[in-house]
This record gives structure tokens, C-alpha cells and sequence, in this order.
């Protein structure tokens, strides 16, 4: 992107800054993200979001807009100076609306920029596991009284387990008979654990555990740390849609509790943290105790469980679909990440004896 173009978008919004230059941030995988560097500061974040994977882009950005609305009504005892840290800032366009969309259909919006703040793209000690947890916590706990059923389904049965498990029996039946016996072993523990990992989505069905605001992509590298490693907040709001506490708590553990890479062959050196785990599980419940319900807490398990395991049929089934979703490097690729998974959930199960 010319620097011409990101300067006339970038003059669409209302805000008060005078583009100096920009940086591409690469920190994601799916969206444009830009830090446009002013004049004099504050500096602001131009991110376009991808409409390709995205098929509502208004509705996601209203949601992320209404969100962090949200969150400033509830932190407005805070100093204008910790709430600029602690509040995702969205500007609207000079027309008033929440994002801007080009002549070549692309969608844009713009927030402020976070000064003085790190991400970490993995865990590397407790204090990091803990700060997490309680960031994640006070992100539910801020918007435990806000209408779910009123945000956008940006990405429609995103953890819906019936959903998977027919994209996997449809996979399976097509797949080719090498790649069904290379992956004999995966399959039959897909097979085997079919009713324990529909036990959460029962209950989200039933009832028993109440619809929230949650994030769906809880991994590390969306917590936004000050110098000193402490949390300020929560950032990325593009998966802000409704759903259950497990799928964020559970989804946070899967992707900062593996001892290896996540597409490691030597299953050996795969095994689930559980210093992190219990460090992430003690900051979130700092936040969050009094929130949740005690059926919640007791299946916060299950859910690191349900979500190591959602993850690893996902790759499995792109495997016996030949790779048509998830970029790989090899032929076995896939097979080895489902592996890995497969690994992390049997490894959690037994040290948290679920």
C-alpha cells in the first residue's frame, strides 16, 4: 500500500493528527494493519479488515465499536490517563460513520494507538501466564452486563462442535485411502471422544451456562502489556461475538500452555504447562470469580480441553481434505498438527485428571 493512498484514507477519519509516515505492523494473519506515525502524538492504528474472510465487515466493526463503548462507560472512574491505555479508541469517518470503505470495496477503520506498550508472542514465565488471565477475566467481567444476543455472528459456527464433527465425517468419506490409513490413529481418538467433547456445547444449548460477550482469539499476543509486563487490556475485537466463557479461557490455555511449537513431530516434547495453566486459571479468576457460576467454574477444564481437542479435528479434517484451508509447508503437514493437538489434550487430561 502507497504511502499517497494510506494518507488519503487515513484523512477520512476524524481525528486531529498530521500523517508523518507509516509502519506495516505484521502481527496478524488475516488483516492490513498500519501504524501511522503523526506529527506530534497520539499516533493511530489504520487496519483493513478483510472482507474476504469476513462477510459482514460493518457488522464486526459496530460490534468491536459497541464493545469498547462499553468498556469506557464502565472504566470512567479511571484517570483520562489510564483509560487512554485501558480503552480501545475507534474514530469515526468525517461522515460520521464507524469505518471507511474505498473505491475498491476494502473497509477500514482507525483507532489510537497505545503508547509505551509490548505484546509477547508466546508465554516465557508465570508473571506473563497470570497477567493474561486477569486481563481475560476483567475483559468478561467488564462485559458480563452487555446484551450478547445484540453483536454480530461474525463467524458463524466458529466453535460449534456438531458443525466440525460433520465437516470431519464428510472429509472422512472423501479422503483417500492413504491418508485415511496414515491417520488411523487420529481418527479413532476422534471417534472415541465424539460425547465428551459435545458435553459443553449440551450445556450452551440447554442453558445451563449463560450466553456472553467473548473474544474468540484469546492467544497471548492479543494481551497488551505495559514496559513492566503488567496487562493493560485486551486488544484485536474482530471475533467479539456471543459465546461461552470455556471457549475463551480454553482457547487461551491451548495456545500458551504447549511445551513445543505447534506443529512439533517429536511428540515427546509436547506436554501441557500446568505452572502456566494454574497461573493463567488463579489471574483469571481474580477478575472473574464473582461473575461466574459455580457449573461454569468447574468445567473451565473441559473447556482448555474441548478447545485443544476443536482445534486438532480442525487440522485433522483439512488433512483428509487435502489441505484447502490451512497453509502448509508438507505433504504431512496437517497430520503432524493434529498429532501435536492430539498429544496437548491427552497430556492436559491427565494432569488435570479431566
Amino acid at each position: 500500500m502507497g504511502t499517497d493512498r494510506l494518507k488519503f484514507i487515513f484523512g477520512q477519519f476524524e481525528h486531529s493528527g498530521e500523517f508523518e509516515n507509516f509502519t506495516e505492523l505484521a502481527s496478524g494473519h488475516i488483516n492490513d494493519t498500519y501504524l501511522i506515525r503523526t506529527k506530534e502524538k497520539p499516533y493511530y492504528v489504520l487496519q483493513r479488515i478483510n472482507h474476504g474472510v469476513f462477510q459482514d465487515v460493518p457488522g464486526l466493526i459496530e460490534n468491536k465499536v459497541a464493545i469498547s463503548q462499553h468498556i469506557k462507560e464502565k472504566l470512567q472512574h479511571l484517570s483520562p490517563k489510564k483509560q487512554k491505555r485501558r480503552i480501545l479508541k475507534f474514530f469515526r469517518t468525517n461522515t460520521e460513520a464507524s469505518y471507511y470503505r474505498g473505491d475498491e470495496g476494502n473497509y477500514w477503520n482507525l483507532m489510537q494507538f497505545i503508547d509505551k506498550s509490548v505484546t509477547h508472542e508466546s508465554v516465557s514465565n508465570e508473571k506473563i501466564a497470570y497477567e493474561g488471565g486477569r486481563l481475560l477475566g476483567q475483559f468478561l467481567t467488564l462485559t458480563d452486563d452487555f446484551d450478547a444476543s445484540q453483536l454480530v455472528e461474525v463467524i458463524p459456527k466458529f466453535h460449534d462442535m456438531p458443525f466440525r464433527y460433520f465437516e470431519f465425517d464428510e472429509a472422512l468419506r472423501l479422503a483417500s485411502e492413504e491418508r485415511r490409513e496414515k491417520a488411523k490413529a487420529s481418527i479413532e481418538l476422534v471417534q472415541n471422544a465424539k460425547e465428551e467433547m459435545h458435553i459443553l456445547q449440551n450445556m450452551k444449548e440447554s442453558g445451563a451456562i449463560k450466553m456472553r460477550v467473548t473474544h474468540n482469539d484469546t492467544k497471548i499476543s492479543n494481551v497488551l502489556f505495559n514496559k513492566k509486563d503488567k496487562g493493560l487490556c485486551l486488544i484485536d475485537l474482530d471475533t467479539v461475538m456471543p459465546g461461552i466463557v470455556h471457549y475463551d479461557f480454553g482457547d487461551a490455555i491451548r495456545t500458551i500452555c504447549n511445551t513445543a511449537a505447534e506443529d512439533e513431530t517429536n511428540l515427546d516434547l509436547v506436554e501441557f504447562n500446568l505452572d502456566y495453566y494454574n497461573a493463567y486459571l488463579k489471574g483469571f479468576l481474580k477478575k472473574m470469580e464473582n461473575s461466574l457460576t459455580p457449573l461454569e467454574i468447574k468445567y473451565l477444564p473441559l473447556g482448555a480441553k474441548t478447545m485443544i481437542f476443536i482445534i486438532g479435528l480442525r487440522f485433522l479434517t483439512d488433512y483428509l481434505n487435502n489441505d484447502i484451508y490451512f497453509k502448509t509447508k508438507y505433504p504431512e503437514h496437517n497430520l503432524d498438527r493434529a498429532k501435536n493437538q492430539f498429544k496437548l489434550w491427552q497430556s492436559l487430561a491427565e494432569k488435570l485428571n479431566v
